[in-house]
């Protein structure tokens, strides 16, 4: 490993080695640090120096031996090294080089005698375990002694209970004061990590049953005083609770009393964890009264133990057991009745009055049931294999010899990763024993065959350019989490309690069965309680930590024999993983990269099957029905309610503080999104692998295949080349391996997503979704679902169909005609009489799609065209168009919809108009109206003399302005703005290109006057917006609100905190800005919040339409601001779409806004420094004073024909 070491010197190399040969790219090249550096002059006599500088020499020379050998095992061609003789000084001193690999060498040599040690002295199991604390409190030292006083075997249990008992008491007699800690008031990052990682090991020992551990390491850190200070009260209730759940008494106590020494109060979690002991022994009443006396007189009523604690079923029993014994007449508190959102935009969706037509699946329950086993067995195992749809190769004898080359490497690789593993946590539990918090109980979550499973997989999957060791780390430490949480429900009754709930559940879905109408969350609380949240996910530098070790057993474990590398290579065993340092973003980063002599195996073995991650697939079986933050879509595995970077924990607070009721609009919402039944579009899956296997098309969206990325240029310079020609060879170089990157990375993407569609093309499938922080909704799959590309898109049909009737043939047309983008200025009936003008053309696209005249493929969505024209060709050719079964999604999209939000909030009439919001004959195009209007800016700033006002004559067009008008309302700045405007100038061939950076700073600023001419409210709210969150975030806060439909908002941007992973290959710097220890990032909380803000509104419309289509059995489905449904139900649609708009805005959504944020932040000014005291005065002014609004009426959004059209 020592010379892998260097990789991160590859420049200073390529600075020695002139010769012609293989360079690396800029982008890849790092310093080589001290050894190129010239020595620094010294007193030293001239002979001195000489050997001074041959030892200089000698040592450079062996790390560029050393380097030459790495690079010729990992098969890089073309390498040439000059000879170079040196006269070695005599050997009376070893070089700084032979004694770093020296040293290397007895580390290496000591861990393997530690090994062997550990071998010896056998299991964990059988070491000896303290149990017994110090106690540094003289009285409660004594408690304990008087325990151990020659009591007989019978009277310990009553014994011990006194000692509980004196050591309760003690807390009432005014003696905790003189023990509290003292609080510090800042506690540093490195401490708060080294707190998570031992909370999370204790909680993990707890988990795996090895509770005896956890209180060794418990006593161990108490019986220090200076480790001490490390320990939480979380840390001893989770070791008391550990105690509790065996019904050990005795180190309950113990840790009962070390708690109390360390200067900690009990809360309601230490009592629960006694009186659960209690309850499992059956302890004398007494003892477990004097224990509820002094948690009541500590203020916790015995309600609060089955109210504010999540407890588990069998925790729940003990702990009621114990209550009940001391207090017969103790009852369970009544469970609180189903309260009901009594938001005013719900009010209509929770109504028991009035028609309701909830929607029924096409399947039968029988069916229905079938599936559920199906995606159960799915998520009970550890991966689901896929079929490749890559063409396949011929089985030739090289691969036919590959395979079984490749198969017997693995076989072997799993062996040895099996040997090391159970070495490494060997090493770990010795560690352990020693006191530290170890990734020794993380690795007996899962069974080692199941961890090599996992190791194995993401050996299968590795990029050839490998992966940042940290991203990979994170990736393998969360497989683990979730894998251990499937397992722990597997152990437990959950799964076979899951299948009875859910099979009365699929009842209300069935087409079968009948049952009373009921939205699907309300039907499924009314199956039984609540199930108790899983287990939080362990802190970032944790998962980090474990997936690192893991990373490093593949490292350690895999190799194989030099021959598939170098011809003639012998037996000798290489790695087949390498950690090398590279650029990326001037950022150096740690790359975990396969060798390519292993890539290059698998490439030619082609094995025909993709593994995925039983969440990365659609679901087989609708979804759970979202009930709160932790419970919702897949059966077993964990998915989060509002997605966020991991390690963010302000909106999971936020959401567990928040009333029920108030989530259940978003929760019903995401619930009837994902319970839209989908299926494949199997004709067009089959034209797209055509092209796939052929060699693709970039025009329509088809990557081509690796053998198709731009050959690289010549690699050996010829002799006397000039720096300027190398320069240009090396930016050349860089560009075609970036070209190659990305094509490869979209090629892959193709492949996975083709796959998926191959692998379900005769099922149906569901696709659970969930909400990003602002309440915008996404589906949890990644790779399979409809917000992605056009051609994702037009894979997908609803997998129900629904007549066409009278006019669903109309807006099959019209969406046709949509998607082409040819007649956007034209009226619906234009675009209608336009289809029947090109029905010829149509028809052709779908009868003869690739060898026919290809009309399809000059539209702006050339799939989901193609698709459309496959619908309209079978319903105009069907005896009866109103009965042909149509399953194509038909969109309606929102005309710039962030401008018709601002336009709607200030009520501006000139704003509605350019964006639809009010009646016209014809649709308006605000895009083509702000390029008019700076186009005759720019013929006055022509006619007055501005040079770049001349040359750009003729080359203002919509599609140049189009991106930034678009964006400026999600908060682009002039500088964004001024990179999209030069990307578009750069497009234009015949435009100069020498004028392209003055006329986009031109541009952007003529567009910023056009739309602050035309949208003057959207401006002074964007304005008021950005200084009520530019004066939080000075003040210390981060921006929060509400939406309209109750959703708590809160924006993650904070300054960057970094924690460090020391060890190990790499020591990985995490760097996360949304720490909340940290202070906000001011710049981002004001930039980010009207763009968020925004998009809050247009997510609780969406939610609002959903709701109110499903009232009326429509199928609904969205991608943000475009609506799909069925073509017979596109008037409905609009009708819901235009009523929610209304009432949305007709509620005082600023004055609301301005309400919160007053009581928020400004409630309290006490006990604050004088200048946050004048930030919060200054905000209140800025909050009273709220932008004007002009007179629109809102009322004629409703028959706006093309506000969504």
């Amino acid at each position: 490993m020592s010379a892998l070491r260097w990789t991160r010197s590859a420049a200073g190399l390529g600075r020695v080695l002139r010769s012609p040969g293989p360079h690396r790219p800029a982008s890849e090249e790092g310093t080589l640090g001290g050894l190129c550096i010239s020595r620094r002059s010294s007193a030293a006599s001239p002979r001195e120096r000489d050997v001074q500088r041959e030892w200089g020499h000698v040592e450079l020379l062996e790390v560029l031996e050393a380097r030459v050998r790495q690079l010729r095992a990992e098969g890089t061609p073309d390498l040439r090294v000059k000879t170079v003789q040196v006269d070695r000084p005599p050997q009376v001193r070893s070089s700084r080089w032979a004694q770093k690999l020296e040293a290397e060498k007895k580390v290496k040599q000591r861990r393997q005698e530690e090994v062997d040690r550990q071998k010896q002295t056998g299991p964990l199991e059988s070491w000896p375990l303290y149990k017994e604390p110090k106690i540094r409190n003289k009285k409660l030292a004594g408690y304990l002694q008087q325990s151990k006083k020659g009591a007989p075997k019978s009277s310990e249990e009553e014994q011990l209970a006194r000692v509980l008992q004196s050591a309760l008491a003690k807390l009432s007699s005014g003696e905790a004061g003189t023990l509290a800690r003292t609080k510090a008031k800042v506690v540093e990052t490195h401490i708060l990590v080294l707190q998570q990682k031992f909370l999370a090991f204790f909680e993990c020992c707890v988990c795996t049953g090895q509770v005896p551990l956890a209180h060794h390491v418990l006593v161990i850190q108490h019986d220090n005083a200076d480790k001490q200070q490390v320990l939480t009260l979380d840390m001893y209730n989770t070791v008391m609770l550990g105690w509790a759940r065996k019904g050990s008494f005795r180190e309950l106590v113990y840790v009962f009393i070390m708690l109390e020494d360390a200067g900690l109060s009990p809360d309601l979690c230490s009592y629960a964890a006694v009186l659960q002991c209690m309850g499992r022994r059956d302890q004398d009443a007494h003892t477990i009264q004097r224990c509820l006396k002094q948690m009541m007189e500590e203020g916790f009523q015995p309600q609060l133990l089955f109210t504010d604690l999540v407890l588990e079923e069998e925790d729940r029993a003990a702990l009621l057991r114990a209550v009940v014994k001391a207090e017969p007449s103790f009852r369970l508190p009544p469970q609180a009745p189903n309260t009901v959102n009594t938001s005013m935009l719900l009010k209509d969706v929770y109504s028991k009055e009035g028609p309701v037509s909830y929607p029924k699946l096409h399947l039968p329950l029988d069916t229905l049931q079938d599936l559920f086993y199906q995606q159960l067995h799915v998520e009970l195992s550890s991966s689901v294999c896929v079929q490749s749809v890559e063409k396949a190769p011929v089985m030739s004898k090289e691969v036919i010899e590959a395979r079984k080359t490749l198969k017997a490497l693995q076989e072997q690789w799993e062996v040895d990763l099996l040997r090391v593993l159970q070495e490494t946590k060997a090493t770990m539990g010795r560690q352990a024993y020693e006191g530290q918090p170890t990734l020794y109980p993380f690795l007996c979550l899962l069974s080692e065959k199941e961890l090599v499973s996992i190791l194995m997989q993401v050996l299968q999957v590795l990029p050839a350019q490998g992966e940042p060791l940290t991203q990979l780390a994170q990736n393998l430490g969360l497989q683990v989490f979730n894998r251990h949480l499937v397992k722990q429900k597997q152990v437990t009754n959950h799964v076979q309690k899951l299948g009875q709930r859910y099979s009365q559940y699929l009842r209300l879905l069935a087409s079968d069965t009948q049952v009373a109408p009921c939205l699907p969350r309300e039907y499924w609380e009314s199956l039984g309680p609540q199930e108790a949240p899983p287990q939080q996910p362990w802190p970032v530098p944790v998962l980090v930590q474990l997936g690192k070790q893991l990373a490093e057993l593949l490292v350690q474990a895999v190799q194989m024999p030099r021959s598939l590398a170098v011809r003639k290579g012998g037996h000798h065993f290489i790695p087949v993983l390498y950690h090398v340092y590279s650029f990326r973003s001037y950022r150096q980063v740690g790359i975990l990269k396969p060798h390519p002599a292993f890539t290059q195996l698998l490439e030619t073995a082609a094995e025909p099957t993709l593994t995925f991650g039983t969440t990365e697939v659609p679901m087989l079986c609708p979804p759970l029905p979202w009930t709160s933050l932790h419970s919702g879509t897949y059966l077993l595995s964990s998915t989060k309610l509002m997605r966020a970077t991991e390690g963010t924990i302000q909106h999971q607070r936020l959401l567990e503080h928040c009333p029920p009721t108030q989530l259940h609009g978003a929760l019903d919402a995401l619930t009837q999104l994902g319970n839209c039944a989908w299926r494949v579009n199997g004709p067009l899956l089959d034209l797209v692998l055509e092209i796939f296997r052929d060699k693709g098309c970039m025009r329509l969206g088809v990557p081509p295949p690796c053998s198709e990325v731009p050959r690289l240029p010549q690699h050996k310079l010829p002799p006397g080349s000039t720096p300027a020609h190398k320069s240009e060879l090396r930016k050349e170089l860089a560009r075609c391996l970036k070209v190659a990157r990305e094509m490869h990375s979209l090629r892959s993407e193709a492949l996975y997503r083709l796959s998926l569609a191959q692998h379900l093309r005769h099922r149906v499938f569901w696709l659970p979704h969930n909400m990003d922080f602002r309440g915008r909704t996404y589906p949890c799959p990644p790779h399979f679902n409809h917000l992605g590309s056009d051609l994702a898109r037009a894979l997908l049909e609803f997998a129900e169909g629904r007549p066409l009737g009278p006019r669903g043939l109309e807006w099959l047309k019209i969406h046709l005609i949509n998607l082409t983008g040819l007649k956007k200025r034209d009226s619906l009936r234009m675009r209608l009489a336009f289809a029947d003008e090109v029905m010829e053309e149509i028809l052709d696209s779908a009868d003869n799609p690739l060898t026919g005249r290809k009309w399809w493929m000059e539209s702006d969505e050339p799939w989901q065209t193609l698709a459309c024209c496959m619908e309209v060709a079978q319903a105009v050719r069907s005896p009866d168009p109103a009965a042909y079964i149509s399953h194509l999604p038909v969109h309606q999209d929102g005309s710039c919809n962030g401008l018709q939000h601002y336009a709607a909030l200030g009520r501006d009439s000139i704003g509605a108009a350019s964006v639809n919001l009010m009646p016209s004959d014809l649709p308006q195009d605000v895009y083509r109206e702000v390029a008019t209007q700076v186009e005759e800016f720019r013929q006055q700033d022509a006619k007055e003399g501005v040079r770049v006002a001349q040359v750009l004559e003729g080359f203002i067009s919509r599609k140049v302005v189009k991106q930034t008008v678009m964006t400026v309302v999600y908060g682009v700045t002039r500088y964004g703005g001024r990179l999209q405007i030069e990307k578009r100038l750069r497009e234009l061939s015949d435009f100069p290109q020498e004028f392209v950076w003055e006329a986009s700073h031109y541009l952007v600023r003529q567009v910023f006057k056009s739309l602050q001419e035309m949208f003057s409210s959207t401006r002074a709210i964007q304005h008021w917006l950005n200084e009520s969150a530019s004066l939080i975030s000075h003040a210390g806060w981060p921006v929060e609100w509400v939406t309209p439909l109750g959703i708590p908002i809160i924006q993650p941007y904070h300054r960057e905190s970094k924690v460090q992973v020391k060890g190990g290959i790499q020591s990985i710097t995490l760097t996360s800005s949304v720490d909340e220890n940290q202070k906000p990032n001011t710049l981002k909380q004001k930039n980010g919040f009207p763009p968020n803000f925004i998009h809050s509104l247009d997510s609780s419309h969406m939610m609002l339409t959903a709701l109110h289509c499903y009232r009326k059995g429509l199928t609904f489905v969205s991608v943000h601001d475009c609506f799909w449904t069925h073509a017979a139900d596109i008037p409905v649609m609009n009708e819901v779409c235009r009523e929610q708009f209304v009432r949305l805005h007709s509620q005082p959504i600023l004055e609301d806004l301005a309400k919160f944020l007053k009581k928020r932040f400004c409630s309290s000014t006490r006990s604050r420094k004088p200048s946050e005291r004048a930030l919060i005065t200054k905000l209140q002014e800025t909050l009273q004073s709220l932008p004007q609004t002009g007179t629109f009426d809102l009322e004629q959004v409703i028959r706006s024909t093309y506000f969504f059209s």
